[in-house]
């Protein structure tokens, strides 16, 4: 490790540091998290690892934060791996290997059971004992609703009220899947939904339901997550979104929504990885909702 270089962890309330994470992930994956001060903050579970120079920048990161999951009905207390990243003149010096150890062994003495990332380089962290698990999306015809339901509001996270309105959704959520869903991850619903101006968040007012959505030409659509205390019936939720929608798409085990999908191999830029974790518990069709990325 150069010796100019300075370790830093748990070093979110600082602001300048914060920042020069910000600047480090906009510049290697172009993505802006300080969009997250306008929507309630980092995760505050957040334990970042990173390597600054003497001019303040961040050159090198890695996080982990809670990220507990129902898995089977059993609540599994995981941490979720983030933000790793080098800046490319400080590559092969073993910042990386460093950064990582450190946060799993963090992980280990704090006593989670289980870790979760995302990758588009499993290679890399498999000889910490993660694993690639498939995922599998849901499709098929929209069901009934069987009754008359009120039309869903849109709503605009730019709006204060209606961003509130999402927030505590997020706070009382019921965990979407009983097969694999995350318990909570509001931070990160909330970045995703931001960044993604595709997807569309809708209210069901009579059941306090923010759905997240989009539509798929003029019949077909996929519902993405879903923030409730409880989970409407998957028929109710699409009527409410529009009465002409004839196929569905979800992207999260189906177990909550009175319905049965065919699953089908889910294939992205980045695979999920677990550790700590059985295989015969994930030998379900699970996915890991597209708002619960990190």
């Amino acid at each position: 490790m150069p010796e100019t270089l300075t370790l830093r962890e748990g070093y979110f309330g600082d602001p300048v540091a914060f920042q020069a994470l910000a600047d480090l992930l906009q510049d290697i994956f172009g993505i802006d998290i300080s969009h997250q001060m306008n929507l309630g903050g980092p995760d505050p579970t957040s334990m970042p690892f990173g390597y600054f120079d003497p001019s303040g920048r961040c050159v090198a990161n890695f996080s982990a934060f809670s990220m507990p999951f129902i898995v089977n009905g059993r609540v599994v207390r995981a941490a979720g791996y983030q933000s790793g990243a080098v800046r490319p003149d400080y590559r092969g010096q073993g910042l990386y290997r460093t950064l990582m150890k450190r946060t799993f062994d963090w992980a280990e003495r704090e006593g989670f059971e289980a870790g979760v990332l995302l990758t588009d380089k499993p290679g890399l962290y498999e000889p910490y004992g993660f694993r690639t698990v498939p995922q599998f999306r849901f499709h098929g015809a929209v069901p009934h609703a069987g009754l008359a339901v009120p039309r869903a509001r849109d709503l605009d996270l730019k709006q204060e009220a209606d961003l509130h309105i999402v927030q505590m959704a997020l706070e009382g959520r019921q965990p979407v899947s009983e097969i694999f869903s995350v318990v909570r991850q509001k931070e990160m619903f909330l970045l995703n939904a931001h960044f993604d101006k595709d997807i569309r968040l809708s209210l069901l007012e009579e059941d306090d339901a923010v759905i997240a959505w989009e539509p798929q030409g003029d019949t077909s659509l996929q519902i993405l997550d879903i923030a409730a205390r409880q989970i409407p019936p998957l028929g109710h939720i699409v009527a409410s979104l529009g009465a002409h929608f004839e196929r569905v798409e979800v992207f999260f085990p189906v177990d909550r929504l009175g319905w049965d999908g065919v699953a089908t191999p889910h294939q992205g830029d980045c695979v999920l990885m677990v550790k700590g974790l059985e295989a015969a518990s994930l030998a379900r069709p699970f996915m890991l909702s597209p708002l619960a990325d990190f």
